[in-house]
């Protein structure tokens, strides 16, 4: 139950953190209209939370990419255990959960290529 807790308190906080950077990562990519004063605003602070949103990105994909393979990975050794001829098959799944982190990794090259 205390791990659960930890768990879901990590992934809230990090929702949060999220909600919190990726609007402002488009704004300071330019995708979003940017009027006077909100150039003023941004002068200083457009490549840090850029970097921010790029090191959330990278993070929580690699955070979610982690648990997956944790998942997957004892399901497969108990399920090989029983029947070693689905090792393969085990082999893609563990690639799919591997490629959660690829994406982020693309996404946080993406942001990083407008600073």
């Amino acid at each position: 139950m205390y791990r659960k807790a930890i768990f879901f308190i990590l992934v809230l906080a990090a929702g949060v953190v999220s909600l919190l950077l990726v609007p402002r990562a488009g704004l300071c990519a330019g995708e979003v209209p940017v009027t006077a004063a909100a150039v003023g605003a941004l002068s200083g602070t457009n490549k840090t939370f850029m970097a921010l949103a790029a090191m959330g990105a990278v993070g929580l994909s690699c955070i979610t990419s982690a648990y997956a393979l944790a998942r997957i990975g004892s399901a497969a050794m108990g399920a090989m255990s029983e029947k070693p001829e689905i090792g393969g098959r085990a082999l893609v799944f563990l690639g799919m959960a591997e490629g959660i982190a690829i994406y982020g990794l693309i996404i946080a090259i993406m942001i990083l290529n407008k600073i």
